[in-house]
């Protein structure tokens, strides 16, 4: 029966989370050619191509699974290394987990600072939009995730965190030139939005639900949460902003909502890996603490 060569496994994955054999090998002290051999013997006792030979490297179908596998037995590693070891903030421990940029610059922060603080865990931040995060689990590269997928990705467990709301905002002068008579379809045609990333499908949902049908307005293309309700408000486009972020501007007359009585919610959910880990059962609690005390309730 095969078996995995630790020093193998960790070869591995250094070259998928580094990039590239050479990364690989100063990560691990090592030269990139003892990093591609252990690579390939690993290959050869398992019988799967496991790493893409592009740039960067990656992990092939068979490799995500060994991915996982690989953070796994890191994760688990540091966990008894801390138990053991007089001093455990000697012992680096890695939670890698994928959270989208409005949560990150809203709720979710705060519920990192009781694993930081009390058991010295290190944490390594993806920045993916809600609805892609889910691929992030499915490759192995995190073990957790912030989504919109309530469907649990193999060999992981889901719950549910809340509704995000979001309100479509625009300076004064930007609703009056553009909706003087509303957020019609040729209004919302011809107005200028804005988006995180050419994945961010949430302005062009609402208004398809506004307008009754699609529309394609022109774009700015802006990757910074806090600075979505910044260029709403120098009246640059208009926008769909976390109700949390968007009422104190509201509140001073520097923006307003156009659509009044109108909001996109997003149920989030929380994925993390089957694993048998009080730091992943301790991050998955804290988590939905801090969901529960700035999302609305999820829907029953």
């Amino acid at each position: 029966m095969n078996r995995i060569d630790l020093a193998q496994l960790s070869a591995f994955a250094a070259v998928v989370e580094e990039g590239s054999f050479e990364a690989a090998a100063r990560r691990l002290h090592v030269t990139p050619s003892a990093v591609s051999q252990r690579v390939k013997a690993l290959e050869a006792r398992l019988g799967r191509i496991l790493v893409t030979r592009t740039r960067p490297a990656g992990a092939t179908p068979a490799g995500q699974v060994l991915a996982r596998y690989a953070g796994q037995v890191r994760l688990l590693e540091g966990e008894a290394l801390a138990a053991l070891c007089d001093d455990p903030g000697g012992v680096e421990v890695r939670l890698p987990v994928a959270v989208n940029a409005d949560s990150l610059a809203t709720w979710f922060l705060p519920a990192l600072t009781g694993l930081a603080t009390e058991r010295a865990a290190c944490f390594e931040i993806h920045q993916e939009d809600q609805d892609h995060s889910a691929t992030l689990l499915r490759e192995g590269v995190v073990m957790a995730a912030v989504t919109a997928d309530p469907r649990a990705v193999q060999g992981c467990s889901v719950r549910p965190l809340g509704r995000m709301r979001y309100l479509g905002v625009a300076s004064p002068a930007f609703a009056r030139r553009w909706f003087p008579d509303g957020p019609t379809a040729a209004a919302l045609g011809s107005a200028t939005t804005l988006l995180f990333n050419r994945k961010d499908a949430l302005q062009a949902r609402f208004a398809r639900e506004l307008a009754g049908r699609p529309v394609d307005p022109p774009v700015t293309v802006l990757p910074s949460s806090v600075g979505f309700a910044d260029a709403a408000i120098l009246g640059l486009a208009w926008t769909l902003v976390p109700e949390t972020m968007a009422r104190p501007a509201l509140d001073d007359g520097r923006l307003v909502e156009f659509a009044r009585g109108r909001h996109l919610d997003v149920p989030l959910y929380w994925q993390r890996w089957k694993l048998a880990s009080s730091l992943l059962d301790e991050l998955t609690d804290a988590v939905v603490a801090a969901a529960a005390g700035q999302l609305r309730a999820p829907n029953p």
